[in-house]
């Protein structure tokens, strides 16, 4: 759809801004927007709404850049996938950290619950053969021998009963030494079953360990598939922006030239309503001359070309509105550049000269003349495609003209006059159109004003 205006659309920096999505760190793991539905219902209404802010630009315009904004609107979601995934693959490494660091702990438990019970046996041993050896002495030789003296580092003056004393003691120190190795060994077989359950605790948690691993292979995969799907996003996103700046020259030529036919077209229209309006006040002064000079009151009104008959739909400026029907898809007045499109003009948007009536897509519906008034212009243009302009005179001490832009066809001449609500063509999307539509104009006095305020 199309209007009359400048043109300026800022262009998209992409480079920081879409290269920081590749910098994400590892976020809190935490759920994307679930409800897709409405994240799509809004990116699909972004885009729609950007059709009527590139209304100027040519069909494959809008759609590269219907494209650039469907990528960019993707991006935010693609940049939470990508962090979550990364908090899943972060959540991932600590928990096989964690349990790695679990069975160390556990294997070193393991080896010094066996180091222990491996050095009570040893001692158990060394006790029992020392009280075998003691034992097997006394009972050879009914008593204590010299060998054993030594062994037990009797007295120098080698008195038996201080050897057997010796021995004696000796005895009851093995044999003490011995109960408290059968305690231990008590202890010990508990240790015994503490070392099968560590064991199997090591199992477990290496079972566990192998399960944590496949699960952060898994979430390196999908984070890698987030990244390669924001890898794409960021350079299509750059590509499309750089193709849209390649033809900026072009584009920027041809608004050019839709400006100045615009602009040639608004003062044709202003001097020939600069000349009605002289008409009038030259006429308003003549019968306010005769009427002094006859003695009588003026009978001018100061209006005409407009219609006496009263009707509710009929506006203080004498128009209704030229269709039946439709929906207004854009209104009049300033519009911003899109945020990620192209500055073709500069400005930072442009103006929309008129009311947009959409048909829902459809062709063909009557458009009617306003008010009546007569045809000044019935033709084809480049930038309105088969237009018509109507003047309806001097309205309320104002000249009053209406446009009709982008028809499929006209029914109506120059010069020819017609009354308001006759059929003076169809609508189309003839022109810099990109869809079925009727673009509206008044023009008051020579500068396009809000027909809405006139209707």
């Amino acid at each position: 759809m199309a209007g009359y205006g400048r043109w300026s659309m800022p262009r998209t920096i992409a480079g920081a801004a879409l290269a920081a999505l590749l910098a994400v760190g590892v976020a809190a793991s935490g759920a994307v927007a679930d409800d897709l539905d409405d994240q799509k219902a809004q990116i699909e209404d972004s885009i729609e709404s950007l059709e009527g802010d590139l209304e100027y630009l040519d069909a494959d315009i809008q759609k590269t850049a219907a494209k650039l904004k469907d990528y960019q609107s993707q991006l935010p979601a693609a940049e939470a996938a990508l962090a979550e995934a990364q908090g899943r693959v972060q959540a991932a490494t600590d928990e096989v950290s964690a349990l790695a660091a679990r069975v160390e702990l556990a294997q070193e438990n393991k080896d010094q619950i066996a180091r222990q019970i491996a050095e009570d046996e040893a001692k158990y041993k060394d006790v029992r053969k020392v009280i075998g050896q003691i034992a097997t002495q006394a009972y050879k030789r009914g008593g204590v021998s010299g060998d054993l003296s030594l062994i037990l580092e009797a007295a120098s003056d080698g008195d038996l009963a201080n050897g057997i004393d010796l021995a004696d003691q000796a005895m009851r120190s093995q044999n003490a030494a011995l109960d408290r190795l059968g305690q231990q060994g008590a202890t010990d077989r508990n240790a015994q079953a503490r070392l099968v359950a560590v064991e199997e605790e090591i199992v477990g948690l290496k079972a566990k360990a192998d399960a944590a691993l496949a699960r952060e292979q898994a979430a390196r995969d999908e984070a890698e598939e987030s990244k390669r799907e924001v890898d794409a996003l960021v350079a299509q996103t750059e590509e499309l922006t750089d193709e849209l700046a390649a033809k900026r020259p072009k584009i920027q030529a041809r608004l050019s030239a839709q400006e100045a036919e615009h602009a040639a077209v608004l003062a044709d229209i202003k001097a020939r309503q600069e000349k009605l309006l002289r008409e009038a006040e030259a006429k308003r002064k003549a019968e306010e001359a005769a009427a002094r000079k006859n003695g009588q009151k003026s009978s001018s009104g100061g209006s005409s070309g407009g219609s006496s008959k009263p009707s509710t739909s009929v506006s203080g400026w004498g128009l209704s509105k030229p269709a039946t029907g439709g929906y207004i898809t854009s209104r009049f007045g300033w519009r911003p550049t899109p945020a990620g499109t192209i500055d073709y003009g500069g400005m930072g948007g442009y103006v929309h000269a008129g009311v947009d009536w959409g048909f829902g897509g459809a062709c063909g519906s009557p458009i009617r003349a306003a008010a009546s008034g007569e045809v000044w212009f019935a033709a084809m243009s480049a930038t309105s495609g088969k237009k018509v302009t109507i003047s309806h005179g001097v309205v309320n001490g104002h000249a009053l003209a209406t446009n009709y832009h982008h028809m499929s066809s006209y029914v109506v001449s120059v010069g020819q006059h017609v009354s308001r609500g006759q059929v003076i063509g169809y609508v189309g999307t003839t022109g810099n159109s990109t869809g079925c539509h009727l673009h509206f104009e008044t023009i008051l006095d020579g500068s396009a004003v809000d027909p809405l305020g006139l209707l």
